[in-house]
C-alpha cells in the first residue's frame, strides 16, 4: 500500500510543476473548477491516508503540499521589474511574474487577481515589484500607478560609475560631465561620512562607486543631475539598511562597512553566476585578514581593467594584461603587489553581492577562477589547487600562451 501511496504523490509532483506554468490556462474555463478539484483530490488522499492507518497520518502534510497553491509569506525584497504587454491574460502576466522570480506560481497570482475586482483595471506598461512576495500583494502592486514606470531607466548590477553617467545622460540628454561634477563630492548625495571610515590601516578616499545601487528608476522630468544620484544613492541606503549591512559587518565580520562594500565591488565584478557572490567575497576576506596569504594581496586583475577603464581604456582579458599594467605601482588599483583591499569599491554591486559580503560561507579558499567560458567558477585553497584550476582554463580555452606552457 506504501508503494501505491508513493506512485500517487510522484503524478501528484509531476503535475503541480507543469500547473506552475501551463495548467493556469485551462483554469480559465472557470473560476472554481480548479479548486474543487484540488479540494476532491485532498479528500481522495486523507481517505487513502485513513485507510492505510492512523500511523500514516505523518503523510498528510506531504501530499497535501501538492494540492495548495505554491505562493510566498511575505512582501518581498529587492526589485523586479516587469512588463504588461497589450492582450496579455492573467496566465500571461502571472507567468511574466514567475518567470522575474517575483511569484512562487502562476496559479497564485491568477487565484489572487480572481479574489481583487479591481484585477482586470491592470494597465499595460513596466513595474518596479519585488522579488519572491505574495500573489495578493503583487497583484496590489501593478493596480498603484506609483510602481508604473513611465520614463524608466535600467542601471544593471555591476555597472561602474562611468558607464553609468553614459546611460543617464543617453536617457536624459543631460551631459556626462554634469554628473561627474555632482558626484565629486558624495557626502553632498547623501552619503553618510561614516561610509567612508575604514579600520584596515589604508588611507579613506571619497568615492561615489559603490553607491549608485543598481535598480530601475523613473526620472522626473526636469530632474537634475544632483537630484538623480542622489535617488540612486538613497535606494542604495534603503537596501543597505533593509539587510542591517553596517551593524552586522562590523559585528560579524569585525571591518567597516566600506570595506565589506569593497569586497562585495568584487564579488559582483567577479562573478559570472550570483551563486558566486558569497564564495568570492569568503576568498577576499581569507587573503586579506586571515593571514592566509604571506603578502594579505589580492591578486585580481578587475582591480587592474577598473583602472584601465577610469583612464579611458578598454579593459582586457587576463590572458592579454603586460606584467608591465599588472605590476604598475603607479596604479592606486594594483592588488598584485599592494596588500589589502582597493582604495575604493570597483563596481556597484546589487543586494546579492551586498548579502554575500555579508555573509560568506565558512571555508579556506584562496583562490577563485573562471574555469570555462561559460563564467563556472573554480575555488582552492592550496597551490595543488591553484595548478589544477589553471589546467582547467587552459584546457577549456580561458587561458593560453606562457600561462599554459
Amino acid at each position: 500500500m506504501i508503494d501505491d501511496l508513493d506512485l500517487v504523490f510522484d503524478e501528484a509532483e509531476r503535475g503541480d510543476k507543469g500547473r506552475h506554468r501551463r495548467g493556469a490556462v485551462r483554469k480559465r474555463k472557470g473560476k472554481s473548477g480548479g479548486r474543487g478539484k484540488t479540494i476532491f483530490a485532498l479528500f481522495m488522499a486523507l481517505v487513502l491516508l485513513g485507510g492505510i492507518g492512523g500511523g500514516a497520518y505523518i503523510g498528510f502534510d506531504r501530499i497535501r503540499n501538492h494540492f495548495i497553491t505554491p505562493d510566498y509569506d511575505g512582501p518581498g525584497t529587492g526589485q523586479a521589474l516587469v512588463e504588461v504587454k497589450a492582450g496579455d491574460t492573467l496566465t500571461d502576466i502571472g507567468n511574466t511574474l514567475y518567470d522575474a522570480g517575483v511569484v512562487k506560481s502562476t496559479k497564485a497570482f491568477i487565484e489572487a487577481a480572481d479574489a481583487n475586482s479591481r484585477s482586470k483595471n491592470i494597465q499595460v506598461g513596466r513595474y518596479k515589484v519585488r522579488k519572491q512576495m505574495k500573489a495578493a500583494d503583487a497583484v496590489i502592486m501593478l493596480l498603484d500607478p506609483k510602481n508604473r514606470v513611465v520614463n524608466g531607466v535600467t542601471i544593471p548590477e555591476g555597472t561602474i560609475t562611468l558607464a553609468i553617467y553614459d546611460i543617464l545622460a543617453k536617457q536624459t540628454k543631460i551631459p556626462v560631465a554634469e554628473f561627474k561634477a555632482a558626484a565629486k563630492d558624495p557626502v553632498k548625495l547623501g552619503v553618510p561620512a561614516y561610509w567612508f571610515n575604514r579600520q584596515d590601516g589604508k588611507k579613506s578616499q571619497k568615492s561615489i562607486e559603490g553607491f549608485l545601487y543598481p535598480s530601475t528608476y523613473e526620472i522626473p522630468p526636469k530632474a537634475t543631475a544632483p537630484q538623480i544620484l542622489k535617488m540612486m544613492v538613497d535606494e542604495f541606503l534603503r537596501v543597505a539598511q533593509q539587510i542591517d549591512f553596517v551593524n552586522r559587518v562590523q559585528k560579524e565580520r569585525k571591518i567597516s562597512p566600506y570595506e565589506a562594500l569593497i569586497t562585495a565591488s568584487i564579488a559582483q565584478a567577479e562573478s559570472v553566476d550570483p551563486k558566486d557572490f558569497p564564495k568570492v567575497s569568503r576568498v577576499v576576506y581569507n587573503r586579506v585578514y586571515a593571514g592566509k596569504i604571506p603578502c594579505n594581496c589580492l591578486g585580481i586583475d578587475s582591480g587592474i581593467n577598473y583602472w584601465l577603464r577610469l583612464q579611458g581604456k578598454e579593459p582586457k582579458d587576463s590572458d592579454d594584461l603586460l606584467q608591465s599594467e599588472i605590476h604598475n605601482l603607479k596604479n592606486p588599483y594594483n592588488t598584485h603587489d599592494v596588500a589589502g583591499l582597493p582604495i575604493t569599491p570597483i563596481s556597484n554591486p546589487g543586494e546579492g553581492a551586498l548579502k554575500g559580503a555579508l555573509d560568506p560561507p565558512t571555508g579556506d579558499w584562496i583562490f577563485f577562477m573562471t574555469v570555462d567560458k561559460k563564467g563556472t567558477m573554480g575555488y582552492g585553497s592550496n597551490d595543488a589547487d591553484f595548478r589544477k584550476l589553471q589546467k582547467q582554463m587552459c584546457d577549456n580555452g580561458v587561458l593560453s600562451g606562457t600561462n599554459c606552457g
